[in-house]
């Protein structure tokens, strides 16, 4: 063995027993912080110190979450948060996912056809919508959900980039347990913390779960009534517009830019029509449309399909904060009620990229004075437009999407 190999090792053999050290130093911090800033704030808001105990029992930090700061670490920058891979939109709807929701949500339709009425009646919102929903977040509450809530909320409350946001969550999902809205050993969550088979953060729970079956109580985890009428009770308190659409996809001409994608750029239907913007499906936009807002939605700029899509599209993203997620759920509910097929324009190809190249192409456009909505390497409406904008000022096409052949002109 060379020299320089074991002083190698023993550097190794040196550094994890300090590394084990930190842990566990961090770990009573941890307990620290639960005694002196949870504690306080949950008896404040009703709970028990049975109920607090018993939700920390055993609990220690999960140190395999994403986007962890331990103490006396510093947050990662914008620079070196994102090495993974880029996901092509396309990803998101993979045949088999689609199929699946598609044809349980069928099913689901059929056995909860007297809910649903009912719920769409009371909320304005489609049972179409909320099968499509339900499915994506549960799989219909069949599958599995793996992680302690309280180990999952405790560890993000205490040490990650958003901890006061997770603190809350966290005293939100003790109220949960001290008022016994749970069943016994029902409090698991999803990686991120969120409840049952709506998938409802704990603050959502208590601000939107509704009784579906008239037993009294909102039962998220075991009733299916429930939980149907949770999702409507979201969608509707955060602005549903009945009797309105999610959106359509639409045949974009070339000229027509795809810059003027955005929420924040929305027009008349009638005047997207007027524009030569029609329907894939062929048939003219309804007719209570066409007096209402719409707006243009590009997931993969003009490298895929094309959306004039509605206010709903967007109480849609207040459920999850994805184009993709909205899109998702619009298409899949379509299929489940009216037996759509795919998307009539293609997902183009996107190359291979990391999530941290688009961030430094973000950050030129940014030092360009574009608004690109954060270097975070996710490319949203406002960096694709943004891409468009830089592409029509600088004489190329405008695509409105990030390829690695712009890394050279951009990445800063």
């Amino acid at each position: 063995m060379t020299l320089r190999a074991l002083l190698l090792l023993l550097a190794i053999a040196l550094a994890a027993p300090a590394a084990a050290q930190d842990r566990a130093g961090v770990e009573r911090q941890f307990r620290t912080w639960l005694e002196r800033t949870v504690w306080p704030r949950a008896r404040n808001q009703g709970v028990a110190r049975a109920t607090f105990d018993a939700a920390f029992a055993g609990v220690a930090l999960d140190w395999d979450l994403p986007d962890l700061v331990p103490p006396g670490s510093a947050p990662r920058s914008a620079r070196t948060q994102s090495q993974s891979e880029f996901g092509a939109p396309s990803r998101y709807f993979r045949r088999g996912t689609v199929d699946g929701a598609t044809s349980v949500g069928r099913q689901m339709a059929r056995a909860h056809a007297g809910t649903l009425a009912r719920v769409q009646s009371a909320t304005g919102v489609p049972g179409r919508i909320i099968l499509a929903i339900w499915g994506r977040e549960s799989g219909y509450g069949r599958a599995a959900i793996p992680h302690d809530a309280f180990r999952v909320l405790g560890t993000k409350g205490f040490m990650s980039t958003r901890a006061d946001y997770f603190t809350d969550e966290l005293v939100a999902a003790l109220r949960i347990a001290q008022a016994g809205y749970a069943p016994e050993s029902a409090m698991r969550s999803s990686w991120a913390g969120a409840l049952g088979q709506p998938q409802f953060m704990p603050s959502s729970f208590l601000r939107y779960a509704a009784d579906g079956d008239g037993d009294g109580r909102a039962d998220i985890w075991r009733s299916e009534a429930d939980t149907i009428a949770s999702i409507g009770s979201y969608l509707a308190r955060h602005g549903w517009v009945a009797g309105r659409d999610w959106g359509f996809e639409v045949t974009l001409p070339a000229s027509v830019s795809c810059t003027l994608e955005g929420p924040d750029q929305g027009r008349r239907i009638a005047d997207w029509a007027a524009m030569g913007i029609t329907r894939v499906s062929g048939r003219p936009f309804p007719d209570a449309e066409l007096r209402g807002e719409g707006f243009l939605m590009l997931p993969a700029g003009r490298n895929g399909p094309a959306f004039v899509v509605t206010p709903n599209f967007y109480v849609l993203k207040d459920y999850n904060m994805s184009d993709l997620y909205a899109l998702f759920v619009g298409h899949v509910g379509d299929r489940i009620q009216y037996g759509v097929g795919d998307f009539a324009a293609p997902w183009g190809q996107v190359g291979r990229m990391m999530r941290s190249d688009i961030a430094a192409m973000q950050r030129g456009l940014e030092a360009m004075g574009h608004d690109v909505g954060g270097a975070d390497g996710l490319p949203g409406y406002k960096t694709r437009r943004s891409i468009g904008r830089w592409q029509e000022a600088t004489g190329q096409r405008a695509t409105c999407f990030p390829q690695p052949s712009m890394t050279s002109a951009l990445a800063r």
